[in-house]
């Protein structure tokens, strides 16, 4: 199976890596917390429950892996996690970290026009934490 990441997502982040078949992007903005995690699935699979049992296992298994390092390296008070997709139909799930002292909280983040890119510093930072923790 050829897979071919949609260009928009491909160009809204920096690439961590793959994991157990999943793309891990941290998407640019530095106001949130923000990682979304692309399956390497075949076209027309858009949504969780399309997937095989075992594959379906396999990657929420790596949400809540991905959850617990936004957690733990964030530290944000609640994390908000969705495969929604209405605009870019490639199957992605955001993992999304909020804090009360966020520009959209207690809105969504989804539609926040507000955006900070992250400095080289800050995204070496955290690529380097996210391969200390899975590499």
């Amino acid at each position: 199976m050829a897979f071919t990441l949609h260009p928009r997502l491909e160009a809204g982040g920096f690439d961590l890596g793959t994991l157990r078949g999943c793309r891990v992007l941290l998407k640019n903005n530095a106001l949130f917390p923000w990682i979304i995690l692309v399956p390497e699935v075949e076209e027309g699979i858009e949504d969780l429950h399309q997937l095989e049992p075992e594959r379906f296992r396999e990657v929420t298994g790596l949400i809540r892996e991905v959850s617990c390092f936004v957690s733990d390296h964030f530290q944000p008070d609640k994390l908000n996690v969705a495969c929604i997709g209405n605009q870019v139909r490639q199957m992605h799930i955001h993992i999304v970290g909020r804090s009360p002292g966020d520009p959209a909280w207690p809105g969504v983040v989804w539609s926040f026009e507000g955006k900070e890119a992250y400095t080289e510093d800050a995204i070496a930072a955290v690529k380097r934490a996210f391969a200390d923790r899975f590499v």
